[in-house]
This record gives C-alpha cells, sequence and structure tokens, in this order.
C-alpha cells in the first residue's frame, strides 16, 4: 500500500517541478543578443556526376572465421534430430 502512495507522490512531484521549470523559463525575461558582424562567403559552384541508384552501393565481400575454444559448451545441439511429437520435452 506504502509503494502505491510513495508512487502517486513521487509522479506528483515530478509533474510539479516540470511544470515550475517550464513556466519559470516561459516568464523569463529574454535578452536580446548583441549584433553580431556577418560576414558573407563567396558564392560556390559543385560540379560532379550523379551516380545511379543501382551503382551507389557495392558492398565489399566479408569472411568471418573463428575458432571454438575446447570448453565451449553448445547452446543447441540439433545433430541428433528426434522424430516430431505432440509435447515437447523441457530437461
Amino acid at each position: 500500500m506504502s509503494e502505491h502512495i510513495f508512487s502517486a507522490v513521487l509522479t506528483f512531484s515530478v509533474l510539479a517541478a516540470g511544470t515550475t521549470a517550464v513556466g519559470s523559463e516561459w516568464v523569463a525575461p529574454r535578452q536580446v543578443a548583441a549584433s553580431a558582424a556577418v560576414t558573407s562567403l563567396p558564392p560556390v559552384t559543385v560540379i560532379g556526376k550523379r551516380i545511379a541508384a543501382a551503382d551507389s552501393v557495392t558492398l565489399p565481400m566479408v569472411v568471418v572465421t573463428g575458432q571454438r575454444l575446447r570448453d565451449t559448451e553448445v547452446a543447441l545441439d540439433d545433430s541428433a534430430k528426434a522424430a516430431p511429437t505432440t509435447r515437447s520435452r523441457i530437461q
């Protein structure tokens, strides 16, 4: 019972704190930034070729090799497949 009361009080406290934080930012006076110098850059011309969609993605072939340690256990051994049954047994 006490965990329900604590949860309700905690939820209300977080809601009240969030409302207070948003409200204080909303009514806070804004400071106007000093005007900064603006620099204009010269125009840039981009020259390039568009690649066809089919040729745009080419992934290299990756071969992953590894060795299993001798003390590693097999998580699922399906080497000896049993005849299908209507109920499965978990051992």
